[in-house]
């Protein structure tokens, strides 16, 4: 949905409007990640930091850039060799300010230092993610999630959507996209949180499908109305990901098969590449309107999917390894979720 959400414009004369209105919203999709990530993170980790306190934090933060960085980091290179080739060309640079290039590469970019989205537009979300592995461990010990009852957590889902909408009202935005430089990190911290304690949720089991109603049907009256995207929107996805997570019936077999299994393994290289690999497939491939053709965007999506491939293979697991020898834990055991 992001890379389609990016590409929208570019394929607008043959992918119909009603897929370009649905496109239109593909910017949701990082929000469903954002709690996606708190609820394998505490599934991970929670009851591993419990255990250790802060003295288990170092070795989470090392995991955790060790599975981020490296990737970034290599895009960010294949980037400044792009910006050579304009300076080189005369072509138009504004896009690539060389003075944020440090931010970026700390992935300190979405905290607030810049006024807009620049290099690599999508690692916003990394960068706000890192900030929600910061404060990971703080937030596990904060409360004993693991001993809260149903209705607390229930609360505490409620308690952080609030808050959302609460702190995008204050900022006059009314869509989750909105203000990404000013409030990316919250909007991902907070969804990051309701995603921990959708994991707990789980851990108690037992409520069936009925959060995944709710959700549906959350999701229904802002669609009609466009209303509260701010609260309903994590709401709703919040039900629907607690329910799809204790289904264990065919849609769970599906979601699960191998084929969806490899596209959630290569999903981050695709996330990280997609955007500047359609920057070059527009200069090669879009005519006098700046549109893709079908053909086109297809040939994309293969070589999209083709280097999503190789830099997981390639890059991301043996950079995972190498780096986690490296690190404070110094352990050999099992690659952590991705």
């Amino acid at each position: 949905m992001v890379v389609f959400y990016h590409a929208r414009a570019a394929i607008a004369g043959w992918a119909g409007p009603d897929a370009i209105a649905l496109f239109a919203y593909g910017y949701l999709a990082v929000d469903l990640f954002f709690m996606l990530s708190g609820f394998v993170m505490w599934l991970n980790y929670g009851p591993k930091l419990r255990a250790a306190g802060l003295a288990g934090a170092p070795d989470f933060w090392w995991r955790r850039f060790a599975r981020i960085w490296p990737l970034h980091a290599a895009v960010l290179l294949a980037l400044i060799g792009f910006v050579v080739v304009l300076l080189a060309t005369g072509r138009d640079t504004s896009g690539y300010p060389l003075g944020e290039l440090p931010l970026h590469l700390l992935l300190a970019q979405n905290w607030g230092f810049t006024d807009a989205l620049s290099w690599n537009h999508p690692a916003w979300s990394i960068s706000a993610e890192i900030g929600a592995y910061a404060l990971f461990p703080l937030l596990v010990l904060a409360l004993r999630w693991e001993s809260l009852p149903r209705p607390a957590l229930w609360a505490l889902v409620a308690l952080f959507a609030l808050a959302l909408w609460a702190t995008f009202t204050a900022f006059g935005a009314q869509s989750l996209g909105e203000e990404i430089t000013r409030l990316g990190l919250v909007r991902c911290v907070l969804q990051f949180a309701i995603g921990m304690a959708l994991a707990n949720l789980w851990r108690l089991g037992g409520t069936g499908w009925a959060p995944g109603v709710v959700g549906v049907v959350l999701l229904g009256v802002w669609s009609g109305t466009g209303w509260g995207e701010t609260l309903l929107v994590p709401l709703g996805f919040a039900g629907l990901l607690l329910a799809l997570a204790l289904s264990a019936g065919p849609l769970a077999r599906v979601l699960g098969s191998r084929p969806l299994e490899w596209l959630g393994d290569v999903s981050y290289a695709t996330y990280l590449i997609h955007f500047p690999l359609f920057v070059l497939a527009k200069i090669a491939l879009a005519d006098e309107g700046a549109r893709v053709g079908s053909l086109g965007f297809a040939l994309y999506a293969a070589v999209l999917l083709g280097l999503s491939h190789f830099a997981y293979t390639r890059l991301e697991k043996p950079a995972q390894r190498v780096l986690r020898r490296w690190g404070p834990g110094r352990s050999h055991g099992a690659v952590p979720a991705e």
